[in-house]
């Protein structure tokens, strides 16, 4: 029979077992962090009526889904986790207790083109606040000290979150007659750094018909150092945009209360984001050292998550994290830290008699003691048995010899400084607790300070 040769289709990620070490680090950071924020986890189906995914219907996410039928069901493969938490909400409004606090990490899947650092599966991390009517603007406030908190404690240092409002910038385009060419002047804007104002200014004048002093207005307003100053000399010409500007003050009044350094965030006009999806603050974050990357935790408030679904009114504010392609990228970029301690065991035992009983013993006694000890019973030369602790990375490997049992002793080799020592067997968990309570402790990520 023929063997097929195996491979790893296009735009799905396999990671080799240490990586992966290292990712579910990651996870579990991500797991604390939102916890320490009152955060529920929740676990949505992979699998959804497609009627229910593509609610609402039409664009790219039509053309990106991963869509089946089973029999005479219409199934679909879901794209993100904010179109199955609206569905959930709505079906289980009546349940729940609001607001409603969800964190969610797990994988979304979308048939887009596979290229480096860009996925047809990959897990987000999510979370989201969902309020019944109404949700306070101190919300708001505090998703930046969650992006904050939760970056810090993965071990990156140098990263800026970029807030703005889009009642702002959709009542600055009230004021300066932009709002039926609001879309072309977001996507024109959000080259000023990689263009310069000239260019930009030529595109809005040339291509959309803006008028030069619309424009020049609006690029000094994007170009300020302080933006929330400048935009007090409009207050009182547009309603929306004055909400605005109150909204966008209180957020940043409070960051700092909510433990944001100011070295870690800026008010940032061009920052848009979902032209029709988000109403009020929004948020981006950037590795400093990295601009090309884009952003790497976005999101906003939102008015109505489950309008497709209820009438009920469902305000929220929430962000996402594209973890595997933020994965892909610091393991790309050298951030993974290699003092983190990947092997699967803390001890492997090696029975060196035939008797396997006083191995199995040990190994026992040691996971009672919480100490990870894998035994290893494989007919093979002693000199392979070594390589293969080492391979792992296995800190430590306890020997069991006919003297070892005789005398109720375990040799135990530090794998690093290749010490051995004799120990008595009911001292061994102990001795060993000790001894591998400070190994690989850290943050999965190291940051260049």
């Amino acid at each position: 029979m023929a063997k097929l040769k195996p491979r790893t289709l296009s735009g799905f990620m396999e990671l080799l077992p240490e990586k992966q070490v290292f990712f579910d680090r990651m996870v579990a950071e991500l797991r604390r962090t939102y916890s320490l924020y009152g955060f529920t986890p929740l676990d949505t189906p992979l699998i959804e009526a497609s009627e229910v995914l593509l609610a609402k219907g039409g664009g790219e996410t039509e053309k990106q889904i991963y869509r089946f039928t089973k029999g005479d069901t219409d199934l679909s493969l879901r794209f993100d986790l904010t179109v199955p938490l609206a569905k959930y909400v709505a079906l289980h409004q009546n349940e729940l207790s609001f607001p409603f606090r969800r964190f969610q990490i797990g994988k979304v899947y979308r048939g887009e083109r596979a290229q480096r650092g860009r996925f047809r599966e990959f897990y987000q991390a999510d979370i989201d606040i969902i309020g019944d009517g109404s949700l306070d603007i101190a919300n708001e406030a505090e998703i930046p000290s969650i992006i904050y908190k939760t970056f810090t404690a993965l071990g990156l240092r140098r990263f800026k979150i970029r807030v703005n409002n889009r009642k702002v910038l959709n009542g600055l385009f009230a004021l300066l007659g932009l709002e039926e060419k609001a879309g072309d002047v977001m996507r024109t804007v959000d080259k000023l750094e990689k263009i310069g104002p000239d260019k930009v200014k030529a595109i809005l004048v040339d291509d959309f018909g803006v008028e030069a002093s619309a424009a020049d207005k609006l690029l000094d307003l994007l170009r300020t150092d302080d933006p929330i100053g400048a935009l007090e000399a409009y207050r009182g010409h547009n309603e929306l945009l004055d909400t605005g500007i109150d909204e966008l003050s209180t957020v940043v009044r409070y960051m700092a209360a909510f433990g944001v350094p100011q070295d870690h965030f800026m008010v940032d006009l061009t920052i848009a984001r979902g032209l029709d999806y988000y109403t009020g603050t929004v948020y981006e974050t950037v590795m400093l050292d990295h601009p090309e990357i884009g952003s790497i935790c976005s999101g906003g408030r939102y008015d109505n998550l489950s309008e497709y679904y209820t009438d009920k009114q469902l305000p929220g504010v929430g962000i996402s994290i594209g973890l595997t392609r933020l994965f892909f990228v610091l393991e790309d970029q050298g951030y993974l830290n290699q003092e983190v301690l990947t092997a699967p065991a803390d001890v492997l035992v090696l029975p060196m008699t035939e008797d396997l009983g006083p191995a199995v013993s040990l190994a026992t006694a040691l996971r009672e003691q919480g100490i990870r000890a894998q035994l290893y019973t494989e007919n093979k030369k002693f000199k392979a048995k070594m390589n293969y602790a080492d391979k792992l990375k296995v800190p430590f490997v306890a020997f069991l010899g006919e003297d070892e049992v005789k005398n109720g002793v375990v040799s135990l080799k530090d794998m690093a400084s290749g010490v051995q020592e004799s120990v008595a067997l009911t001292a061994a968990p102990g001795w060993l607790a000790e001894k591998v309570a400070g190994l690989g402790v850290g943050t999965p990520i190291r940051d260049r300070e």
